[in-house]
């Protein structure tokens, strides 16, 4: 802080001459730091600029209050309001986006400014040459305090709105993930001042895994760690919201999530990204994986989600579609129901389902033979040909609980 060692004591008439030149000195120095802070040329017009000219001489009479009081007085007081102006200042820069360097510059601008026709007004009005140079001492150091104080407002408003808005993000995250109305869900962004994407994909992967992707993906990408719904807290896992990842922009987000073992639904309506969130829950429960370091794209599981849906059911199934089988050795069951999978993927075309099986097509027809034997004339009825597809069109992840059941073991004839 300013001391009062050795103060500087005007005599009235300087004190006088100088407040009388407030205004002026706080217009030049408005003006001259329009023209050497080009980033203040907008912000000093209308009801800003007034403030803020307001604010120059407020500060200029708060020092002169400091220079002019008798000894023994503490020099804090009288900058008061000058302090608590310049704390304010610095969180208006802060509110509007700036960095301190424009303000801290602006500073420097206004102490030379100030000092320059302060002081010519001064030695004008009698001021003795040599307390000049103690009024130098005593202008910078109170720009250092103003700046100061402005520093602290800046780095308050900062701290502040940031946890505010952290806070709204997440909230954000968590009612969106929770399937909220759209007007609450608008209200949430509105608050978080979050612009809303067009679409927004989910992406659920270790949490601390999470950061390193964050980098890579769009700015407004929200996070959801502990409100997340259907997530194992114990599991450490955290869901990110990625704006506009669908279609041609879809493949530069699976390499942005390349080996961080993360799971990724369809990009849906903003406002609907739950339904995405839990598309990625269901392959989860079902044990689907990818092969590393890919992601796991729940886009490329369609057909195993819509299988594996319901287990019971498709294992029913199976076994229904299956069941002329049952009185074959196992051995021969395997072979043939490999054959009737490769009939079916292959369109009937017999050297392909060779190629497929890695077998002579002369032993594909004999299989196929057996195959209809078996069973008749239903391998021409398409409600058959369906109920095969689906029952053996499914090739579930090996080694993972809750996937499909095969058939039980057939009897040996």
């Amino acid at each position: 802080m300013i001391t009062a060692s050795d103060p500087i004591v005007f005599p009235p008439a300087v004190v006088a001459a100088m407040q009388a030149q407030l205004p002026a000195v706080a217009e030049r120095t408005v003006a001259t730091i329009v023209v050497e802070v080009p980033s203040y040329a907008d912000a000093f017009g209308g009801e800003m600029g007034q403030a803020i000219r307001r604010a120059v001489q407020l500060a200029l009479g708060g020092f002169l209050e400091l220079a002019s009081r008798p000894g023994g007085a503490d020099p804090s007081r009288p900058i008061g309001p000058a302090l608590e102006g310049a704390y304010a200042l610095g969180r208006g820069e802060a509110r509007s986006g700036r960095a301190m360097d424009a303000l801290l510059a602006a500073y420097r601008v206004g102490a030379r400014v100030a000092w320059r026709h302060m002081s010519e007004t001064a030695v004008a009005a009698g001021l003795e040459v040599g307390a000049v140079a103690r009024f130098a001492e005593l202008v910078f150091a109170y720009i250092d305090q103003l700046s100061a104080s402005s520093v602290a407002g800046h780095t308050d408003e900062l701290e502040t709105t940031g946890r505010a808005r952290r806070h709204h993000l997440e909230r954000l995250g968590a009612l969106l993930l929770a399937g909220r109305p759209p007007h609450d869900l608008v209200v949430a962004a509105q608050r978080a001042d979050w612009p809303p994407p067009r679409t927004l994909t989910a992406v659920v992967l270790p949490e601390d895994r999470a950061r390193g992707a964050r980098a890579l993906l769009d700015p407004r990408t929200l996070q959801v760690s502990d409100d997340a719904p259907g997530l194992d807290p114990a599991a450490d896992l955290a869901v990110l919201l990625v704006p506009d990842a669908g279609e041609r922009a879809r493949p530069t987000l699976l390499r942005a999530l390349e080996g961080r073992s993360a799971a990724v639904g369809p990009p849906r309506p903003w406002v609907q990204v739950a339904a995405s969130y839990e598309r990625v829950l269901r392959a989860m429960r079902l044990g689907m994986t990818a092969p590393a370091p890919a992601p796991l794209d729940t886009e490329q599981r369609l057909a195993d989600l819509v299988l594996r849906a319901d287990p019971d059911a498709l294992a029913d199934l199976r076994a229904a579609a299956l069941a002329p089988l049952t009185e074959l050795s196992p051995g021969v069951q395997e072979k043939l129901t490999a054959t009737l999978r490769a009939w079916l993927l292959h369109h009937g075309r017999r050297e392909q389902i060779a190629a497929a099986l890695f077998v002579h097509p002369q032993t594909v027809r004999y299989r196929m033979g057996q195959l209809r034997d078996l069973y008749g004339n239903r391998l021409d009825d398409p409600q058959t040909v369906l109920a095969l597809t689906l029952a053996l069109g499914s090739r579930p992840d090996p080694g993972v609980a809750g996937t499909v059941a095969r058939p039980a073991a057939p009897r040996r004839s």
